[in-house]
């Protein structure tokens, strides 16, 4: 079986990254990690990559003159790779419109909600604002509008009394890690497409 060469972006600790590795450890999973880029230096997740013998870069976009140059040196990057997909594992910048059209189809998200509910930031204080009864996640395939592609897969979970945002975040992490997985086998398998 050929396996589908994938590239991730951080910009953290990339706990979805690490989850992703693992999953590709086994050996009919239909996809491998073959590099995992930064816009942080310092991002913890650069060197669980390193550790587990996958190509890292970092970028900063403060050292590019537009955004535009920034993400063409992203994708030159990537397709020295020669990646077919790309996963956005808590990369904390939004994409301009060209990169995101260039991956279209071979690029996907996953956000910590059930979308098309609280596209962005703070999804779990506002779930709890909101007294939503359950709360989730979401894989999407990657558009030019924030958070709006097309779901992949969710998880659900129920918002419990005396939830925080930290234990609601914990709870919703758990399902992350096992859905993103799933999502990207059914990708390289070609079962899903956008």
């Amino acid at each position: 079986m050929s396996r589908k060469k994938v590239g991730v972006l951080i910009s953290g600790r990339g706990s979805n990254m690490s989850a992703l590795i693992e999953a590709t450890k086994s050996p009919d999973y239909p996809a491998e990690i073959v590099g995992v880029l930064s816009n942080k230096a310092a991002a913890p997740g650069l060197l669980t990559a390193q550790e587990n013998g996958i190509a890292t870069a970092s970028l900063a976009q403060s050292k590019f003159l537009s955004r535009e140059m920034f993400e063409d040196m992203m994708t030159q990057i990537l397709e020295g790779w020669e990646v077919d997909y790309v996963c956005l594992a808590g990369f904390m910048r939004i994409l301009g419109e060209d990169f995101v059209l260039h991956w279209q189809g071979r690029m996907i998200n996953i956000h910590p909600s059930l979308l098309p509910l609280y596209k962005g930031l703070d999804t779990h204080a506002r779930v709890l604002a909101a007294g939503d009864a359950e709360h989730g996640c979401t894989v999407h395939f990657v558009t030019p509008g924030l958070d709006e592609g097309p779901a992949i897969l969710q998880a659900r979970v129920p918002v419990l009394s005396g939830d925080t945002p930290e234990t609601l975040t914990a709870r919703v992490l758990v399902e992350e890690h096992k859905i993103y997985p799933q999502a990207l086998a059914m990708l390289a398998r070609g079962e899903v497409s956008l």
